[in-house]
């Protein structure tokens, strides 16, 4: 009797980062620049730096687990290890809310981009092409994924290299709009109150680079490998942040003063600041590649929801057909086709809403903040307890949590009832599953 096939390992560490910094956007920035230098009294680049360091707390608490435990499902796998049978099907049961809704998000944001500039199309049309061409290429292999990912990452580095250039030549041949210190040192008085605000909203941009755990079965390195990518995803990415909005925030034609009492223009302030400081042909090309880059996120997630899938199927805590790998690609095809229905159906009713794209992000957001308190609960569990490290091995999974509790706080009470609805929805699957088995 033939053993069943499991996940290719065809991953090096190169792979899992472009996989993170495909998930992430290396121009995330660009959307909430108006938002964030609003609120923060324009010391976005410091944002962006205290944001990643919050979040280096849970790149931690990913290195750790997946080091001990290289399996696919990452915090539902974790979670077994430190916490238990009940807490891991829990924790699992939340990331779905972030896995599987994160690519109906992503197609929808590229699916709103693309009918912006091809009206005579509707939204649903592309986000329905865009989740039949991202099944597809998963359901090749994530090796191929990974090649076709790298050159769309490659694309996306030249167009923000080019926005580089343009800004600090304009800064050397024009000038500054605002003092080179004000991105740091604000106007004035410091506001601690805003930035650490705005620190929480700019948090969210960092959402996705977690996902490479969820591929630690496909890696052909050691189990470090994981923690590795993490933590090059999250420097490179505050790196990348910090570096465009600085220079954005020098060139700004608005003040943060004129941003907060003029909200509409908020959302349009990097893509203003191009037109006027650097001219309208870097326009259209950011805008296409800002259209284009979520399919690639959205790629990604599904990939890691697949996989998230796959883990809870083997487990025993979904059907079993979950947990079963394709012969040929070696790829997890039952749970691929499942997440590309959801996707399908969520991102199409959602294009039909007026609120959809807005309804999505905030069932996403809560999804990972509660994942990542079991994560960190893992560590501690794990380490401090099962592993006898004591304290010192709870210190920074606890400040992690404190972290993700403040930005649970702040999120949005219909984020909080969505998932509180979504928990009680899992609860009342497990048991009437567990009633079933009884009665068979």
């Amino acid at each position: 009797m033939s053993e069943k096939p499991t996940l290719r390992r065809s991953l090096s560490i190169r792979d899992l980062v472009v996989y993170g910094m495909l998930f992430i956007g290396i121009t995330a920035p660009m959307g909430t620049f108006g938002v964030l230098d609003a609120r923060s009294d324009g010391v976005t680049p410091l944002v962006f730096a205290v944001a990643a360091l919050g979040m280096g707390a849970t790149a931690y608490s990913y290195a750790r687990m997946s080091h001990v435990v290289p399996k696919a499902g990452s915090v539902y796998a974790y979670a077994q290890a430190g916490l238990g049978k009940f807490p891991a099907l829990a924790s699992g049961w939340m990331l779905t809310l972030d896995y599987l809704f994160i690519p109906a998000m992503a197609v929808l944001f590229m699916g709103i981009a693309f009918n912006a500039l091809f009206p005579a199309i509707p939204t649903w049309g592309f986000t329905v092409c865009a989740v039949v061409a991202i099944t597809v290429m998963n359901l090749l292999g994530v090796r191929l994924a990974a090649k076709v990912g790298t050159w769309v990452l490659v694309v996306e580095i030249i167009m923000l290299a080019t926005f580089v250039a343009s800004a600090i030549y304009v800064l050397c041949t024009s000038g500054a709009v605002r003092s080179v210190g004000s991105p740091i040192a604000g106007f004035g008085r410091f506001d601690w109150s805003g930035m650490f605000g705005a620190a929480t909203v700019a948090a969210l941009a960092f959402l996705g680079f977690d996902a490479i755990a969820s591929f630690a079965e496909e890696t052909t390195g050691d189990t470090k490998d994981v923690g590795k990518a993490l933590g090059v995803c999250l420097i490179v990415a505050a790196a990348l942040f910090i570096l465009q909005t600085y220079l954005a925030s020098l060139l700004s034609p608005y003040s943060p003063e004129f941003l907060r009492s003029h909200p509409e223009v908020q959302g349009t302030a990097f893509y203003d600041m191009l037109d006027r400081q650097i001219g309208t042909w870097l326009h259209l090309p950011i805008t296409l590649m800002r259209a284009v880059g979520p399919i690639f996120s959205a790629f990604v997630a599904q990939a890691a929801a697949s996989r998230l899938l796959y883990a809870m199927g083997r487990g025993g805590d979904l059907p079993t057909f979950l947990g079963e790998v394709e012969q040929k690609e070696r790829v997890p095809k039952n749970a691929t086709l499942l997440s590309a229905g959801v996707t399908l159906v969520v991102s199409t009713l959602a294009a039909l809403s007026p609120s959809g794209l807005e309804t999505l992000s905030t069932m996403v957001t809560v999804g990972a903040l509660v994942a990542f308190l079991f994560l960190h609960a893992s560590v501690i569990g794990y380490y401090a307890f099962s592993k006898g490290e004591g304290v010192r091995a709870a210190v920074i999974p606890v400040l992690g949590m404190a972290v993700v509790l403040v930005l649970l706080i702040d999120a949005s009470h219909t984020a909080l009832l969505i998932a509180a609805g979504w928990a009680v929805l899992g609860l009342l699957a497990r048991a009437g599953r567990g009633l079933f088995h009884k009665k068979s």
